[in-house]
């Protein structure tokens, strides 16, 4: 799985002219799944996206996560975080997970981080709108 963390000071997600989820600072997550993942990476990932200390403290330092501000989680479904751009002029999305397996994956990481933080989606599988002010600008990629 691989997701693409924005530190932002607010975004959004709209499908078909309607806000569908909407945060303030926080974290703005794109996640993907892979073809070959499971359920079980979970746990990792949530424990990475709410721990991970890159929001500024009092000196300007990247030493607090998104639970220390009391910030949210906007979680959006990216299956062309797998896409492959390596031959030809289109990628392929071979790598990425088909919908019936990565709906449940994502419905799980989802409700896991929804036990220790606020979070907003998107619509899986929906065409999206994202809209978001980055913060820094900050933008990290996890892969486990």
């Amino acid at each position: 799985m691989r997701a693409v963390v924005q530190l932002v000071k607010e975004a959004s997600v709209t499908v078909e002219n309607r806000i569908v989820g909407k945060i303030g600072a926080g974290l703005m997550v794109l996640f993907g799944i892979h073809k070959d993942d499971t359920s079980e990476k979970i746990p990792w990932m949530v424990q990475k996206l709410i721990h991970l200390r890159i929001f500024s403290d009092e000196q300007g330092k990247m030493n607090r996560s998104v639970l220390d501000i009391g910030g949210e989680i906007l979680v959006v479904s990216q299956f062309t975080l797998y896409g492959n751009c390596n031959s030809g002029r289109r990628p392929d999305f071979l790598e990425a997970a088909r919908p019936e397996m990565a709906k449940p994956i994502y419905e799980k990481l989802v409700q896991e981080l929804s036990t220790q933080i606020k979070v907003k989606t998107g619509e899986f599988g929906a065409m999206m709108e994202v809209s978001l002010v980055n913060d820094g600008p900050v933008t990290l990629i996890l892969e486990h």
